[in-house]
């Protein structure tokens, strides 16, 4: 059927069509007034990357989610009355070389989480990032500097990783404290303890100063929080077993551990950073502790550097990371420099030299495969884009 003219309605129709925009209007101006809200948004992060030893030669690529991590997600809020807001935030990661999904192919991987805030507390349920990307990361330098210069394997997490089956609790800020405590459930039938996982964190801001502290454990860490080794650090044994061989005659790598099974990891860290002038200065500590076999092994991370905010537009970020394993050591310079071409668009230069002890192979953060001797470099162009 067609519509029909307005002219052809009647004094009755005219009635109800005025009754039925008075009530939309109504409708309206209550939802404008509850404040709630629905925002899409994301990042594209693209560019190309020179790696000096990726399995015995040297790479040219293009590459993604270097800076940031590609994205797009859906936040909002529901005012429920009484200082009560519900909240929500949907954020899914992809590869933007070839459309597919990331983080194992989950449609949100990045975060999927639902929640309750008021002005004292903020409580969240699903999977989120750790405590130690809110309370901690930030400090690191080395993520300021380099996307490629995350600490051996991001073992420590300050890199920001996510937790699934999570509730986490963050105070708000009192006088420039606030706090924080998350727990992990394993949704392991029978067992409440195994691939569980929990922490508690805390920092103090005020004015160009702030610090954080952000404690986790993981129990019998496994999928997303698998430890592989090899690939994240470039060492042959680990809890003294055997986690990769090479073979004499080609020197071609196996890696035979890429998910072992280790009873623990605790992770500590520590954070502060200062802003003088347009200087950004900060220093990070991690302290890793794994258990498993009947052993106990400690990877250390020490982390420094500055941001310098040369103009509106350019900045400038230095970073040194010196880390040890059992008898390793790695020693890793990073530099970055980013330029803004619009208020969402920047183009940007990063530069990463890693060198670690005898014996192992050299790998940054877990972007790449190991080199077959104890340097890797990397340096990459970016594009990046925020919607």
């Amino acid at each position: 059927m067609g519509s029909t003219p307005l002219k052809n309605v009647g004094l009755r129709d005219l009635k109800t069509i005025r009754r039925l925009a008075a009530l939309i209007g109504v409708a309206a101006t209550g939802l404008a007034h509850a404040q709630n809200s629905v925002t899409l948004y994301g990042v594209i992060d693209v560019g190309p990357t020179f790696v000096s030893n990726e399995g015995g030669a040297h790479n040219v690529k293009l590459d993604d989610s270097v800076y940031s991590g590609n994205r797009w997600g859906l936040k909002g809020t529901e005012d429920m009355g009484g200082g009560l807001k519900a909240i929500f935030l949907l954020e899914n990661g992809f590869n933007a070389l070839n459309g597919q999904l990331r983080q194992g192919g989950l449609e949100f991987g990045r975060s999927s989480w639902v929640g309750l805030q008021n002005d004292y507390a903020t409580l969240t349920m699903g999977r989120q990032y750790d405590l130690i990307e809110d309370f901690t990361a930030r400090h690191a330098m080395s993520n300021w500097a380099s996307g490629y210069a995350n600490h051996q394997g991001d073992l420590d997490r300050l890199g920001g990783e996510l937790l699934n089956n999570s509730v986490k609790l963050l105070s708000a800020e009192f006088n420039g404290f606030q706090a924080g405590a998350m727990y992990s459930f394993g949704n392991v039938a029978g067992s409440v303890h195994k691939q569980s996982a929990w922490g508690a964190a805390a920092q103090y801001s005020r004015g160009p100063f702030s610090a954080g502290t952000a404690y986790m454990r993981l129990n019998n860490p496994s999928g997303g929080n698998a430890i592989d080794p090899y690939a994240q650090m470039g060492v042959f044994s680990f809890l003294g077993q055997t986690t990769a061989t090479r073979d004499p005659a080609t020197g071609k790598v196996m890696d035979t551990q890429s998910a072992l099974a280790v009873d623990s990891q605790s992770i500590l860290t520590l954070g502060a950073s200062y802003l003088l002038s347009n200087v950004t200065y900060g220093i990070a500590y991690s302290d890793v502790w794994f258990k498993g076999f009947g052993k106990t092994s400690t990877l250390r991370a020490y982390d420094g550097g500055a941001s310098w905010q040369i103009t509106p537009s350019f900045s400038l970020a230095a970073a040194y990371v010196y880390s040890t394993f059992e008898a390793h050591h790695y020693n890793e310079g990073s530099l970055g420099l980013d330029y803004l071409l619009s208020k969402r668009t920047d183009i940007y230069l990063q530069g990463s030299y890693l060198r670690a002890s005898a014996g192992v192979d050299a790998v940054q953060g877990y972007s790449f495969t190991p080199s077959t001797t104890s340097t890797q470099t990397s340096v990459h162009l970016g594009l990046r884009h925020r919607f």
